[in-house]
């Protein structure tokens, strides 16, 4: 593959919900332009974006794919656009802003059938907090129940003016034949099984239609300037050339949204969309500008994408493959990357080989010269560098911000199914962490048990089995242990005597202690003696705090690690001869136990902070739900862009699979988050289920 300029190079993300058509519109534009002689289908796996087996037994994407297209436009010339082909189920959302940090510009996928789905939404509002321009492209036109108009009065309904039909269809005997085309108001008709178009004329009844896109398209231009207003209003008419060069300054600057269409069968409109893209969506010279730091100065540092500068760029995603290897995709800011150069990772502060450099097309690494600025490409086996770094020269370093990535909230346990491949599951989960940002473990020794954070089940269902197939370990998962506590809400005193007789010294230990509540949940144990005249020594004192220690790790209610306990030491005896400090430690444990039991001992529950963001109407399902879990809500307010942010408080134990739930009464629109805030005493009913469970797990270990 040649080398491009900056201003040759478009980077395009495809975003849209899980179905759209993504896959699909990526493989007719490879195949349009010819990359491959002949179109792949999600159903044969056969396609360049979904190699991986995973993606090829589910029939959908799970990765981010880089789809290296070389077109030659008719005004643009040679062109390189870097389609990032991305999943559509929200589980992967983590993959979707990898490829949108480095994308310049967007392709949103509507299926027109299915209409505005919840991939759709959320598709668009990644690019209006990025401030990505974008192009929509309505999909499955060839179906005659898809009713594009219908189509269209939504996208405007839900988000506005600056939604601008480019396409008309044409139908004939209910099917998809061709388009008009709203700027240069000529008809297109598809050839019999063919990608290509030729001129037509416009159909009677496209007319009225076209009158109206027509004239919200004039509209959008005049508002590009003063000067273009005033012809406007004087009646004179725009040259083709004079409403795409205003169409672009709006796409650029997000102010209009071009709405395309196509279908799959024939790869129709794929070319169209090929020419709007190099038409419409900025170079990366001309998007919006990568911010950083230059690390020397302090100063904020913007990358203007220039070639004939110092190096810098940002990796933005890690492919850790057993088949393929391990690649680090970087999106070149300033400068051009060469081979066998050496970089440094200003993060850190490590330098690193560089070998060959590679474009990557789907699972095929495609050796290159060079990556001049703005583009987007593969370096091979780096040991130290990880998605979200920045590299740059040793000399002249700049730190970019790394790519905002969603917080998993979604957790289970895991374990393994064969003893002793502990270590092959932590290695092969330590890749997957590599290739995904919302992909955690963690080890929660209280409980004795591993975690797997994620954003959804099927996530971590699909971890479960990429570990299964790629390296050769098995994992189940579970519903984890909750890191509940134990307390007591009264005082008592109680005696602990240790004794125990054997031939020669034997071990004696006595003492008379008081347990209360401390009042500080956030410590185990406060701990005091009160014993006067040397009842027992006070070499002792310390053996006897260690066995309180020692026995709040694991309290006597259930097991779990006690807080908020007062000990204090009153009195005791001691023999000059069998006292020894375990004895004494021996003893305070006797004393704790018998004491504990008897002061009202109580579980205590952690308690979250919970923000629960939902689309106005389904604000009451989701209040009731959280109700359900027995959450107290605390406020609700409004974004201001249609949804609502509940704050509430709820026990973590209540938060075991609400992910699914909430996408479930929200139709998949709905985000949480939570935190930890403090503990408090669990209710009477949840104590007993929680007691019984641990004296089943109890005896099931000891069997």
């Amino acid at each position: 593959m040649k080398v491009y300029e900056t201003s040759q190079i478009r980077n395009v993300v495809l975003l849209g919900h899980g179905g759209s058509g993504k896959t699909t519109i990526a493989e007719a534009m490879a195949y349009v332009s010819g990359i491959i002689p002949k179109m792949g289908t999600i159903a044969a796996g056969n396609t360049l974006s979904d190699y991986d087996k995973e993606e090829q037994k589910r029939g959908f994407s799970i990765s981010t794919s880089v789809i290296p297209i070389e077109y030659t436009d008719a005004d643009n010339g040679p062109v390189k656009l870097n389609i990032m082909d991305t999943p559509g189920y929200f589980d992967f959302v983590g993959e979707v802003q990898e490829a949108a940090s480095a994308a310049d510009a967007a392709v949103i996928v509507v299926n027109c059938k299915a209409g505005i789905e919840p991939g759709t939404v959320k598709a668009w509002e990644l690019c209006e907090s990025l401030q990505l321009p974008r192009i929509i492209f309505v999909t499955n036109m060839d179906d005659d129940k898809a009713s594009y108009r219908d189509l269209l009065l939504k996208l405007e309904t839900r988000f506005g003016k600056k939604v601008a039909p480019l396409h008309l269809p044409i139908r004939e005997n209910e099917k998809f034949v061709g388009f008009v085309n709203v700027v240069k108001m000529k008809g297109r008709r598809f050839k019999a099984n063919s990608t290509e178009y030729i001129d037509s004329d416009i159909p009677d009844y496209s007319e009225h239609n076209l009158k109206i896109a027509r004239e919200s398209l004039v509209e959008a231009v005049a508002e590009t300037s003063e000067e273009y207003m005033e012809r406007y209003f004087s009646g004179d008419q725009f040259t083709e050339e004079e409403i795409y060069t205003a169409l672009r300054e709006q796409v650029r600057t997000c102010d209009l949204v071009p709405v395309m269409m196509g279908a799959g069968i024939y790869a129709q409109g794929a070319n169209a969309l090929m020419n709007a893209i190099v038409r419409y969506l900025p170079s990366p010279e001309k998007a919006k500008q990568e911010e950083g730091v230059d690390v020397t100065t302090g100063e904020r540092f913007t990358a203007n994408y220039k070639s004939d500068v110092n190096l810098s760029a940002k990796i933005f995603k890690t492919i850790v493959d057993p088949f393929i290897g391990k690649y680090s995709l970087v999106k070149i800011c300033t400068g051009t990357l060469k081979p066998d150069s050496t970089i440094y990772n200003v993060a850190k502060e490590t330098e690193e080989k560089v070998g060959k450099i590679y474009v990557l097309r789907g699972k095929d690494a495609i050796e290159v010269p060079e990556l001049k600025a703005g583009d987007i490409g593969a370096m091979a086996k780096l040991n130290v560098t990880q998605t979200g770094d920045t590299i740059a020269l040793k000399n002249a370093p700049i730190l970019y911000h790394r790519p905002k990535i969603s917080t998993p909230y979604t957790y289970k346990a895991y374990v393994s199914k064969n003893k002793g491949e502990e270590d092959k599951i932590a290695s092969g989960l330590a890749k997957l962490m590599d290739e995904d940002l919302t992909l955690r473990a963690a080890v929660d020794s209280e409980n004795h048990q591993s975690l797997l954070y994620g954003i959804g089940d099927q996530q971590l269902d699909i971890v479960v089995s990429k570990l299964a197939n790629r390296y050769k370990v098995e994992i189940d998962l579970e519903k984890p242990k909750f890191a509940f506590r134990e307390t007591i809400r009264k005082k008592v005193e109680v005696a602990g005597r240790y004794k125990k007789q054997t031939g020669g010294h034997g071990q004696f230990g006595d003492v008379k202690m008081s347990f209360e509540p401390s009042g500080d949940l956030s410590k185990p144990y406060v701990f005091e003696e009160q014993v006067f005249g040397g009842a027992i020594p006070k070499n002792y004192f310390p053996a006897v705090e260690k066995g309180i220690a020692e026995c709040c790790q694991k309290g006597p209610l259930a097991a779990y690690p006690v807080v908020g306990l007062k000990a204090v030491l009153l009195d005791g005896s001691y023999h000059p001869v069998d006292s020894s400090e375990m004895a004494f430690k021996m003893a305070a444990s006797i004393a704790f136990k018998a004491g504990f039991m008897q002061a009202s001992p109580i579980l205590l529950e952690p308690i979250n902070s919970l923000k629960v963001t939902v689309p106005d109407s389904s604000t009451g399902d989701v209040m009731g739900d959280l109700n359900r879990r027995r959450g107290r809500v605390l406020g609700m307010e409004s974004d201001h862009r249609g949804h609502q942010v509940i704050s509430a408080e709820i026990p973590a134990s209540e938060l075991y699979g609400y992910g699914t739930d909430l996408r479930s009464m929200t139709g998949g629109l709905g985000d949480f988050s939570y935190e930890f805030s403090r503990y408090e005493q669990c209710p009477g009913d949840v104590q007993k289920r929680e007691i019984e469970a641990r004296a089943a797990l109890t005896k099931s270990d000891e069997s």
